[in-house]
């Protein structure tokens, strides 16, 4: 399979997606569905973020407001002073790292970019701040906007509607609307498990590559999440392997980054997927 040949404007400089990324997930929370992952104390968050970089992560995505189910919303003030010093931290050890910063709100998108962010993932898809899509607009930054119903996302999802057709209308209004506004460089979340059960979970993955009609990279997070918890009856902690074979599936269905606890493991997979597919991958590819 050829992939399109996308490409993503950093500082400048062009970031090739013609093989699939990896990014890997910083949550600066003390309530992350995924306890391995909570980090607040600067020192263990340098450290995770240099070993994600070793692993051979392309982007980290840093968030300081959990979107897990029942999470409380904190305050702007409360995510500004979470990824206070983080970014510029970790770009002072690492200078070529591209980071992302993992918001709804333009206030702390704006903080995050002053400290050396240059992409911004919104699970609200700009509905839960009317001054994100300006922001984005005026900065020319990289944005991955995501479907949801629900920030954080429900624990009970009981709609049983066929989720992939309300995901690509969703996505055709905001795209357009971005378009206007001259944003370029966009990326596609379909939001596994924000307002979706497990069925409807699955057949958006098995259809996922529908979403290529847009013309789009598309992201998948599927790491760790509930879908994969209840298919295997296990918690986040026993979802490694489950993981793995989910973000192979969403490779195969045309996902150019992968969204990921565990970046090592991912690259192998991205490894693997283009071996097979006969794309030249260096070692850390």
């Amino acid at each position: 399979m050829v992939k399109p040949a996308y490409s993503l404007n950093i500082r400048g400089k062009l970031l090739s997606l013609e093989r699939p990324l990896v990014m890997g997930i910083l949550n600066i929370t003390p309530d992350s569905f995924h306890e391995a992952s909570r980090m607040q104390e600067s020192q263990a968050i340098l450290y995770k973020a240099s070993k994600m970089l070793a692993e051979g992560a392309d982007i980290l995505d840093i968030g300081a407001q959990s979107t897990r189910p029942g999470a409380e919303i904190i305050s702007e003030e409360e995510e500004k002073s979470r990824i206070r010093g983080v970014i510029s931290g970790i770009l002072q050890a690492h200078p070529d790292a591209i980071i992302s910063i993992d918001t709804f709100r333009s206030g702390v998108a704006k903080a995050a970019v002053e400290e050396g962010a240059c992409m911004v993932n919104d699970v609200s898809g700009g509905d839960m701040d009317p001054q994100m899509f300006p922001f984005i607009a005026e900065h020319g930054i990289p944005y991955i906007i995501m479907h949801h119903e629900g920030i954080p996302a429900s624990s009970n999802p009981s709609d049983e509607a066929d989720k992939t057709g309300e995901v690509i209308h969703y996505f055709s209004e905001k795209i357009n609307r971005l378009w206007a506004m001259g944003v370029k460089d966009l990326i596609l979340d379909p939001g596994f498990g924000f307002g979706k059960n497990t069925s409807q979970n699955l057949k958006l993955l098995r259809h996922l590559d529908r979403l290529e009609v847009f013309g789009l990279p598309i992201l998948a997070g599927l790491s760790r999440k509930k879908t994969i918890q209840q298919i295997l009856d296990t918690n986040a902690a026993g979802t490694l392997n489950g993981t793995t074979v989910m973000n192979t599936i969403a490779l195969t269905k045309g996902a150019s980054i992968l969204r990921v606890h565990d970046v090592a493991e991912a690259k192998e997979a991205v490894r693997l997927y283009c071996a097979v597919e006969g794309m030249v991958s260096g070692k850390n590819s």
